[in-house]
């Protein structure tokens, strides 16, 4: 796989983990079907940058400590395994 194909992989998944969290937001509002928080977080391992965007667009789950120190974690986690396999 080409570089330029990896990174626009990563790209649309960071964007529809985005949206997952943008959709959990709105459900919120709505009083709908919420999206498991296990599910946002397991989201989030394989787009991180999609989480921590989508909670500060949509302003959702930010008081939670759990994502408040999941997604962090999940960031430095993967920036560190890129820097060292990269």
């Amino acid at each position: 796989m080409s570089s330029a194909a990896a990174v626009l992989i990563l790209l649309a998944v960071n964007a529809l983990v985005m949206l997952l969290y943008g959709a959990d937001k709105l459900n919120a509002q709505r009083g709908m079907w919420r999206i498991p928080e296990k599910v946002l977080i397991g989201a989030a391992v394989f787009g991180v940058f999609g989480a921590a965007a989508g909670m500060l667009a949509f302003h959702h789950k930010t008081r939670k400590l759990k994502f408040r120190i999941a997604i962090p974690a999940i960031m430095i986690s993967e920036i560190i395994l890129i820097a060292v396999f990269a």
